[in-house]
């Protein structure tokens, strides 16, 4: 028998990297420590919980990056990614899932895998290697207290740290659809999509105004002395606080009206031609479960207190008598400085057995965080084997993500990255559109190969 790779964390990155190993014959011992263990942000105890937004962003593999971060986890035989596409949900051109049932997928496949064992236990010091000599920590951003001490202490240097929000979500049938309507932006269909995946709430200027100024005015959670100095990750942004940088700023963002037009209004236009006037601010809705009884706010991630939130949004036409099935909240995130505490294979340069992997590296997103996972679980399984899995190119999604985190950003000012086109080498040719195809064709070319060298 072979030692078993532990692993550290059932998150995303953590259940990925656990699927990787064991589909390729190596045991494992998956470390998760609810529900013994709670979290600030975890509702339940299953394997892969997304608490945050429940959507994996674009899924076209020919334009955006992310999208070609899905097709090349999927080339993997990707656990995270073939759950979400089971568990999909309507969402435009996005790739959004049934959170629970997702969840449940994930618990499921590896629970009835023969070399996964799930051990509810809470690891609360890095193991030494006579324990423990495959290690991959992927407790992600929510690590326990003990645990981030002992990593600390290894690491030699502090975390880095920022807050993360969360967007509420409402009941379906509390929707005044009198006043909504379903479009998806520039009524773009996706897989499963009809071009209608979203509820909009149409806002004209006096309510647009009125509305910021209440997010603004209304009380928010307080910071602890100890958390003051702890910023915002700006890819997760309470809308309180982007309000607070300009009255326009939010119909620049999440509030955007452009690609939308409200059947509601009077029709306008010339010889007939039916045209309908743009808002002045639109908020949508995006389906959070596969039966679609449950909606959450786009983008409307928020720190307001509880009945201000309600008070407030419910500001919103068509969602004067919302029910909430969540409101929103914060909770602390913290991440290492990878470019200077980790080598290209994800391992903790002062202790060489450990592998971290996830969003506790520096990645931002859920699919980031799963990729990085997978890679792990593939440096680890070659570790075992006696050998060395040299990293994806550079012009791949994954080979751009990790030489990004572990040696071409600055380590004074690193901060978490999602996936995008400038983390890989420039192409000359092409523009708008066009160069990204080339990127993503040159991306696919690459990573087939890097597969077929394995």
């Amino acid at each position: 028998m072979q030692n078993p790779i532990h692993i550290i964390g059932g998150g995303l990155a953590g259940s990925e990297a656990a699927w990787q190993a064991a589909q390729a014959g190596v045991p494992v011992i998956l470390h998760e420590m609810r529900p013994a263990r709670k979290t600030d942000a975890h509702e339940t105890d299953g394997l892969a919980e997304l608490v945050c937004s429940n959507s994996f962003r674009s899924d076209d593999s020919d334009y955006n990056a992310v999208g070609l971060l899905h097709d090349e986890m999927r080339r993997c035989g990707s656990l995270i990614m073939a759950a979400a596409d089971k568990n999909q949900v309507p969402a435009g051109g996005a790739l959004a899932v049934d959170r629970h049932g997702f969840s449940n997928a994930v618990t499921a496949a590896l629970t009835a895998h023969p070399l996964v064992t799930i051990a509810r236990d809470e690891i609360a010091a890095l193991p030494a290697p006579d324990k423990m000599d495959n290690v991959i920590v992927a407790t992600g951003p929510l690590t326990s207290g003990a645990l981030a001490e002992s990593i600390r202490a290894a690491a030699g240097v502090e975390y880095l740290a920022f807050y993360d929000a969360i967007a509420p979500i409402v009941h379906r049938e509390s929707i005044d659809m009198s006043k909504a309507w379903m479009q998806s932006r520039y009524d773009k269909t996706g897989p499963g999509g009809t071009g209608s995946d979203y509820i909009n709430c149409a806002m004209d200027k006096d309510q647009y105004e009125n509305f910021v100024r209440e997010l603004i005015a209304a009380p928010k959670t307080e910071f602890k002395e100890w958390e003051k100095n702890t910023p915002y990750f700006d890819g997760c942004l309470p809308i309180e606080v982007m309000a607070e940088r300009g009255i326009d700023t939010l119909r620049h963002g999440p509030m955007k009206p452009v690609g939308l037009t409200n059947p509601h209004t009077a029709p306008v236009g010339e010889d007939g031609r039916k045209k309908f006037a743009r808002s002045h601010a639109v908020v949508q809705l995006r389906q959070d479960n596969a039966s679609g009884t449950l909606y959450n706010i786009v983008g409307f991630q928020t720190k307001m207190k509880y009945a201000d939130q309600a008070r407030v949004f419910r500001m919103i036409p068509g969602l004067e008598n919302a029910e909430f099935a969540r409101l929103g909240g914060l909770h602390r995130n913290t991440f290492l400085n990878s470019p200077r505490l980790l080598d290209n294979q994800l391992r903790l340069k002062a202790m060489p057995h450990i592998r971290f992997a996830g969003q506790i590296t520096g990645v931002e997103g859920y699919v980031e965080s799963a990729s990085m996972g997978l890679l792990a679980g593939r440096f680890a399984v070659a570790q075992r084997q006696g050998r060395i899995l040299a990293n994806p190119p550079r012009t791949t999604a994954m080979g751009a993500l990790i030489t990004h985190i572990t040696g071409e950003a600055n380590p004074d000012t690193f901060q978490p990255m999602n996936v995008n086109f400038g983390l890989m080498p420039p192409m000359d040719e092409g523009k708008g559109r066009d160069r990204k195809l080339l990127y993503t064709q040159r991306a696919k070319a690459d990573f087939a190969a890097w597969l077929a060298a394995q």
